[in-house]
């Protein structure tokens, strides 16, 4: 595969015609939908069209894929300037690479990237395995204590026909009324905890709760977006993010600081909130910034991470122990998303990333 890539490059740069033709994928059927536009209008902007010629393909909430003939905008589904892709192998077998922007499920779990490994294209970013593990923060936590990687206590169960199953560390299942599911729980864990589905990103359906009626109340409120739900020890802590860059040789960024206007960072202080903030350097001391940024990379070859990742900790208030709190394989990249941010503080504009990132993908 690598060679014919390279067949390619030089045939267009022999012809003196725009090197690589790149189809931008986003969209898609996630509740991140919007956000994945923002970040595709963002490169599309953003990346050097004297070296790419770029085609915006977007997936729509019902999953039809659509070829855009103009300059991306935000209220792209309300807008008639597009044309159905009857043939979505056909289509995007014409591109040289595929530069997905998806996040969320169905483009940040693995789904998408085995269509383009079964299609033989080259795309940006992680594989399938490591899509799909980083996806799924239960799994992701099983790689992770491997790994060696400090993380915050929890507890797994899933949903299954308006029952819960008890998950416990040596995959015992046992099944049980959520009453009781909740009393297991609180034998284990101390109130706040974080109830999470396993498959959600932008923390979509993520809760915090202090006391028993709301741990079962947002348990079920957690799966309405996933059947498997992770209950998590809450950490009282500074919230870092460390953004990662390379396939083998790989590198990390500064990190940054999350100071949420909300109880902690949901999908509201995150994109609706204008008094979340953030602080790229962290003002941390030089030794934990080091020990973040050599976990955040052993994390993301734990998972077989390629291209890209951003890669989120705590850092514990008393003790000052870090923990790992989550991987996300197809970070937000709109100007203003933390992965960009995070890189251009430590020397590398928006533009280059772009072009690091796509070589990345051809090798």
């Amino acid at each position: 595969m690598k060679g014919k890539i390279l067949v390619r490059y030089k045939k267009y740069l022999i012809s003196n015609k725009i090197i690589m033709k790149i189809g931008l994928v986003f969209g898609g059927m996630s509740s991140e939908n919007q956000v994945s536009v923002i970040s595709a209008k963002s490169i599309y902007n953003n990346i050097d069209k004297t070296k790419y010629e770029i085609q915006p393909i977007y997936i729509d909430k019902k999953g039809e894929w659509w070829k855009i003939n103009f300059e991306i905008e935000e209220n792209i589904e309300i807008n008639d300037k597009k044309e159905k892709i009857e043939n979505i192998i056909k289509f995007i077998k014409e591109m040289d690479l595929i530069f997905p922007v998806l996040h969320g499920l169905y483009g940040e779990d693995g789904t998408i990237q085995g269509m383009f490994e079964m299609a033989k294209i080259p795309y940006v970013g992680c594989g399938v395995l490591s899509s799909s593990v980083g996806m799924d923060k239960v799994y992701t936590k099983i790689i992770f204590e491997k790994a060696g990687l400090k993380q915050a206590r929890y507890k797994y169960i899933r949903e299954f026909e308006n029952q819960y199953i008890y998950i416990d560390e040596n995959f015992n299942e046992t099944r049980l009324p959520l009453d009781e599911i909740a009393k297991k729980i609180t034998k284990d864990l101390t109130f706040p905890m974080f109830i999470k589905p396993s498959n959600s990103g932008s923390s979509v359906g993520i809760s915090k709760v202090n006391n028993i009626n709301e741990l079962k109340e947002k348990i079920k409120y957690a799966t309405n977006f996933d059947r498997k739900v992770l209950i998590e020890q809450s950490i009282k802590g500074r919230e870092v993010e460390c953004a990662v860059l390379g396939n083998e040789d790989v590198i990390s960024s500064c990190i940054g600081e999350v100071h949420s206007a909300e109880d902690f960072y949901s999908y509201d202080a995150k994109y609706n909130n204008k008094e979340s903030k953030t602080d790229i350097p962290a003002n941390i001391d030089e030794d934990i910034s080091n020990e973040i940024r050599n976990q955040a990379i052993k994390a993301f070859k734990a998972i077989d991470g390629k291209g890209l990742s951003r890669v989120d900790f705590f850092i514990e208030d008393n003790s000052k122990d870090i923990y790992i709190n989550e991987i996300n394989t197809l970070p937000g990249f709109t100007t203003i998303s933390m992965y960009p941010k995070l890189f251009e503080a430590s020397g590398i504009s928006y533009k280059e990333l772009l072009d690091k990132i796509i070589n990345l993908a051809l090798n």
